[in-house]
């Protein structure tokens, strides 16, 4: 069983995410392939609200960041370790992410 592990982070830190996440155990395709990743610029949006400690932007104030989406097959068994080493490496206290189960 494989899932699709998707992160938004941004742009400054996408090398350092996705290789904690390809060290965890993301983006195998095969025996041959690891790290198979795939990503996509965009604009990610947020406000802080009371009692948050953003890493970007001021409480109560709308946030607009570059931010990258940064995708990769994941087996099953790793989604845990996977989102482990996402949430060690993104700079974000709340990171915004997705898994999705895959029928290969």
């Amino acid at each position: 069983m494989f899932v699709k592990f998707i992160v938004f982070v941004p742009l400054a830190h996408l090398e350092k995410v996705r290789t904690a996440i390809c060290k965890a155990g993301a983006g195998r395709i095969g025996k041959n392939y690891d790290c198979c990743t795939f990503s996509t610029n965009g604009t990610g949006t947020f406000r802080p609200l009371k009692g948050a400690k953003p890493f970007i932007g001021k409480i109560g104030r709308l946030e607009r960041v570059k931010e990258a989406r940064l995708e990769a097959i994941v087996a099953a068994k790793d989604q845990n370790k996977v989102v482990a080493a996402m949430r060690k490496a993104h700079p974000y206290e709340e990171a915004a992410y997705d898994i999705y189960p895959l029928s290969l």
